[in-house]
This record gives C-alpha cells, structure tokens and sequence, in this order.
C-alpha cells in the first residue's frame, strides 16, 4: 500500500511542477464551482420568481369585476412549475420545456417561457450547468492532464526500471490510478458542496446521496479509460489521439446518434398534423358556443324528458351552461387521448436513446442525473398532467356556475341591451374557486428507483473498464 501512495505521490509532486497540469486543474475547478454558484443563483430567483407569479395569478384573477362565466374561462389561468432543489445542479430539460402553462376552456396549451426559446442562439455558449461541466468538460480534462501517466514512464524508460525494483504492473497502474482518483475528486468538490446545499433548500437526503454517488462512478470510469489507454498506447501521442477519439465518440457522437436514432425508430406525428387531427375531432364532437347543434339534441331531449318540461326556458338550469359542461367533459377525452399519445411517444423516443447508456456513460449519467434531480421527461409530463387536471376542474365549476347562476333568457338575450348584458353576469364573490398550485417532486425512494437503470449502465460501464485495465496490465 505504501508503494502505490508513493506512486500517486510522486505524480501530484509532477503535476505541480507542471504548468500545463496546474492550469487545467485550476481550469476544472473555477468552472465547476463557477457553474455551481450560478445556476444555484439562477434557479433560487427562478424559484423565487415562479412562487411569486403564481400568486399574483391567482390574485388578478380573483379580482376580476362581476361577468358572465363563460368570458372568465377564456379569461383564464396560469400555472408556474417551481424547479426542484437538485435543478440548482442539473436543470435536465426544464430550459426547453417551459415552466408556465395557461390554462383556458376549450384547448390544452403546452407550456410557455422556455428560457432556450426566449434566449439567442448562441445563448449555450455562455451557459454551463454543473452537470453539463462534469458530463462532457471534466473527461477533457482528465485525459489533458492524465493521457501521459503511463506512456510518459514507458518513454522516459523508467517502467523497465520500475519493473527491475519489484514494482508490479498492477501496483504501478493502481498508484497512477490514485493519483487520477484525486484530481477527479478536486474537481467534484464544488459539486459536492452544490449538492449538500440543496439539502438546506428541502432536497431529500437519499437522491442526494445518491447523486453525488452517480458522479463519482462516472469519474472513476473515465479514470479508468485514461488510465487503460495510457497503458496500452506506445507513446503519448498515440494516447493523447485515442483519448480524444473516445471522448468524441462518447461525449459527442453517440448521443447523437442515439436522439436520432430515437427519432427514427419512434416517429411521432407532427405538431401541425395533431392540431389538425385534434381539431376535426373536436367540430364533429358539436359547437360549444352553439346550444342549437345538432351534436346536443339527445343531451337535450334527455334533459327535456328529466325535468318533464317542453322547451329549454322551462328547464331549473340553463340550458347553455349544461351544454358548456358536457362539451367541456367530450372535448377534454378528445384532449387527453391526443396528450396520452403524445406523451407515449415522447417517453418511446426517450427509452431508446437512454439504452445507447450501455454504449456511453454519458448517455448513462445523463439519465441517472436528470432523474435523481427530478428534471426528467417523466416529471415534465406528471406536471402536464396535474395541470391539466386543475384546468379541467378550473373550467367545469364556470360552466357548473353558468348553468345554475343564470337564466336561459338572461344568457340568450344578454346582447340585446346595456341592462341585459349587466344581468347576464354573476357576482365576481364566484371567482374564489382557485387553490393554491404546488408541484412537488416523486418521493425520494421514487426518484432513485427511476434512475436505478442508469445507475446499472453506470455500474457495468465500470466493470468493462476495470477489466480492460486488467487487460492492459497483463500487457506491460
């Protein structure tokens, strides 16, 4: 054990004296604590922000003067998703996929204010996530600062003299190891620091954990391809080449080809092509705003023959606002049914980009990241869901209250004069019926299970490492 502490000693004393290594290890640690701090920052005004719009939406629409209820539905409502603790670290697709959704009668909108969509081009440029630093960035500079631990003793001759003075390929390879373990381990720090601050800011401990345990199997395995090709390459050209190759290949060319080959694979129909399709369903399904459609002669007839009456003014309820509810309930089936297949999809494209994690522990610690973190397509799609659930109730008590706090003749005849259009509104005491939106994150035994695949890529990815630096020693 001493002889392999020595080794690893002896190549921090080199990295000292070396400016090259100084500067990319000063380098790795300003960007990953950089990151932290930032996105951190941003995310607690984000938070902040959201909380605070969400109750002034709340407000402005409970202080809207007396009207018909049918112009509040359209008037709607906005619903603010507020970003989880691990975001700080990991913001996963939230940048793309908004964080605010309006809800109005009628339709379903996708969320808005994606920050990618309101942001240059080259916003990404500017922007670094600690995830995206030790994701892509840190392997950089691993294999800048690591790619010469093996073939710079074999070039400098030492390795045979290593080998003459009892040093084992193995013990030689293990102190090197070491010493690449402890660079990797300064890097992470700031993640780590990251990490157990969120702890303060409500993140459970368990994905924590957890996710500080996923980033450091996935440094350990790019330890580990350094450390393997350094042994197998004749020179340090040779190995300074073939790192770069794999971190090309695994940081830039396979997950491409894994989200094209998910867009290939699992095609979904266009954007243009669904409304399309949704909107024909929806007309054959009747005119809301059309109490004469043919589509609500049976509703009709029914309530006719309910209530025993013969025409719609002698009916207790309106007749409209009936009309609105149970168009509101078809259209909504009609909705969800389009939304389900969407979000199968969507979740088809993503199963077959994450198993390229067998092939790359980028594709691997991205998954496990994202989820751990709760900023995945899964919990985008649940808050989707929950929204959608708000909205459906939101609209149905107005049209509940159009039905039962008006007249059939107040609601038809509200445009004939100034009085009738006053007499058709209800008083705006009725707009109290919004509760507060909080969108909580999966229980924290959730969230690890999700990830628990990724984690196994991860795991198996290590292995196939260590074995092939078990091979490499066999070599020397």
């Amino acid at each position: 054990m001493s002889v392999i502490w020595a080794i690893a000693t002896d190549e921090w004393r080199y990295w000292r004296r070396s400016s090259l290594a100084q500067t990319v290890l000063l380098i790795a640690i300003v960007l990953a604590a950089a990151s932290v701090w930032v996105t951190h920052a941003s995310i607690t005004i984000t938070a902040e922000a959201r909380q605070h719009m969400q109750a002034d939406a709340k407000q402005v629409f409970e202080q809207q003067p007396d009207r018909h209820p049918h112009r509040m539905i359209h008037y709607g409502h906005y619903l603010f998703r507020a970003p989880p603790p691990l975001s700080a670290l990991d913001p996963g697709i939230d940048a793309y996929t908004g964080n605010a959704i309006f809800l109005e009668g009628h339709q379903q909108n996708s969320a808005t204010f994606a920050e990618q969509k309101q942001s240059s081009g080259l916003n990404w440029l500017g922007k670094l996530t600690p995830a995206y630093v030790m994701q892509v960035l840190t392997p950089l500079l691993l294999i800048v600062l690591g790619f010469g631990v093996m073939t710079r003793e074999r070039e400098a001759g030492t390795l045979d003299f290593l080998k003459v003075q009892g040093v084992s390929a193995l013990t030689l390879m293990l102190g090197k190891g070491v010493a690449l373990a402890g660079a990797g381990l300064l890097i992470l720090i700031p993640l780590v620091v990251g990490a157990l601050i969120t702890l303060l800011q409500g993140a459970a401990a368990l994905p924590v954990m957890v996710f500080i345990f996923a980033y450091l199997l996935y440094l350990a395995i790019w330890c580990g391809i350094v450390l393997a090709i350094s042994t197998l390459a004749s020179s340090n050209s040779t190995s300074f080449s073939g790192l770069m190759a794999v971190w090309i290949l695994m940081c830039l060319i396979l997950p491409r080809i894994a989200s094209n080959t998910a867009a290939v694979v699992a095609v979904s129909q266009g954007k243009i092509e669904t409304d399309f399709a949704v909107l024909q369903s929806i007309r054959e399904s009747g005119d809301a705003h059309n109490p004469n459609d043919p589509a609500f002669k049976a509703l009709k007839d029914n309530l006719l023959a309910q209530y025993n009456v013969e025409t719609v003014e002698q009916l207790p309820v309106n007749f409209r606002g009936i009309v609105s509810r149970s168009s509101e309930a078809h259209h909504t089936e009609i909705l969800n049914k389009f939304a389900g297949q969407k979000m199968q999809g969507e979740q088809a494209q993503a199963g077959i980009a994450r198993k390229f994690g067998w092939l790359s522990p980028v594709i691997a610690i991205q998954t496990a990241s994202m989820k751990l973190a709760g900023t995945d397509l899964e919990n985008y799609q649940r808050f989707l869901r929950e929204a959608e659930a708000i909205r459906f109730d939101f609209v149905q008590s107005l049209n509940t209250l159009h039905a039962e706090g008006l007249t059939y003749a107040q609601d038809a005849n509200r445009y004939s004069s100034q009085q009738a259009k006053q007499a058709a509104t209800v008083s705006s005491a009725n707009w109290q019926i919004l509760d507060d939106f909080h969108f909580t994150p999966l229980a924290p035994a959730q969230l690890v299970a999700n990830s628990l695949l990724a984690l196994l890529q991860l795991c198996c990815g290590m292995a196939v490492v260590l074995g092939l630096i078990f091979f490499a020693g066999r070599r020397i």
